[in-house]
């Protein structure tokens, strides 16, 4: 189970890392437009579009890699008063059930996705109009890589109730330890 475990963080790590890299052209994308705006007073069709488009795939990208990272805002305040066993049941109950939440709304999405490619729906919210079907491709794809890692963290909570030690992450910086403990 530990292997599987490692596989679905692996890929929540690449994940995050991909989305990172797109914050190059979206600020490309950003100074463009401003430059083409004030400097030159040609705005551009296409920025509003593309920065929407951009910072929403880096935003579904990077759930998966929050997760894993436990980056998402928590509060700790009950969990480290409660022995690790308790914790371990709350999380298979949570994550269980978010799991099954999260594959139903990949499976939304996925016939969302379907639906915009046979109709060819565009945005509607500028001149350019480009199709949305790729849009919620990467949405699709953004919420089953965050339902893949809630799951790792599911068999995770099943491994500390079945007797095993609690996650961390070999990769992590020494700060990111020292901050663990």
């Amino acid at each position: 189970m530990r292997t599987l475990i490692s596989i679905i963080e692996t890929i929540s790590l690449w994940s995050g890392r991909i989305a990172a890299l797109l914050l190059v052209p979206l600020v490309f994308a950003m100074v463009y437009e401003v430059v083409s705006r004030y400097v030159f007073s040609a705005p551009t069709q296409w920025a509003f579009e593309i920065s929407y488009m951009l910072m929403g795939t880096i935003f579904t990208l990077g759930l998966s890699y929050c997760l894993r990272n436990d980056a998402h805002v928590n509060v700790d305040i009950l969990p480290s008063l409660l022995p690790a066993r308790v914790n371990a049941v709350i999380e298979v109950l949570a994550f269980g059930g978010m799991t099954v939440l999260l594959v139903w709304l990949t499976i939304t999405l996925g016939e969302g996705v379907a639906r915009t490619y046979r109709t060819g729906e565009g945005s509607g919210l500028s001149a350019w109009n480009p199709k949305v079907w790729p849009f919620r491709l990467v949405y699709t794809v953004g919420f089953a890589l965050f339902a893949l890692q809630v799951f790792g963290r599911f068999l995770e909570a099943l491994l500390v109730l079945s007797g095993g030690k609690p996650r961390s992450h070999p990769d992590a910086t020494v700060d990111e330890k020292a901050g663990a403990a």
